[in-house]
């Protein structure tokens, strides 16, 4: 499925520049994925699309305060979501949160969007390949250091 979901982004530079699902699905079978694969890939960017419409990014009015994640706020995994996303995945998300770069709205639909992926637990290369697809159907590119972040490999890396 990832390997459909890399296709997708590197074809279609925004959200709404991807052909309705059916119209992909008939492209994507063209150029030689399997059924399987265009149909898991079809139901996940599904989901990536209803959640994307029912969710905002700008801040709301001031009078709508109470529903606004403060900064002093935690997010709390539950059980499954430990399980399922592991703790690299979990510190990356983490990672992503602190630098700014992942708003509370679009990490919620990354950890939705793990948890409707294969793997247990998911990798951090499929993590970071669903953090750009959110990127992507927001219709936002991350910028040039997160996007480095998010397409290198960080085997070759050594901590200091």
């Amino acid at each position: 499925m990832f390997e459909v979901l890399v296709f997708v982004y590197e074809h279609y530079w925004r959200g709404d520049a991807c052909p309705e699902l059916q119209q992909l699905g008939r492209k994507l079978s063209a150029h030689g994925f399997e059924a399987e694969e265009i149909h898991d890939a079809l139901v996940w960017l599904e989901g990536l699309n209803l959640a994307a419409q029912g969710t905002t990014l700008e801040t709301p009015a001031p009078t709508l305060t109470a529903a606004i994640q403060s900064d002093s706020s935690m997010r709390v995994y539950s059980v499954a979501e430990q399980d399922h996303l592991g703790a690299q995945c979990l510190g990356f998300i983490s990672f992503l949160e602190s630098s700014g770069v992942l708003p509370a709205p679009m990490r919620e639909i990354v950890i939705d969007r793990s948890m409707a992926a294969q793997g247990d637990p998911v990798s951090l290369d499929d993590l970071k390949i669903i953090v750009l697809m959110v990127y992507w159907s927001f219709g936002h590119e991350p910028d040039a250091l997160v996007l480095d972040e998010l397409c290198e490999a960080g085997s070759g890396r050594m901590a200091h």
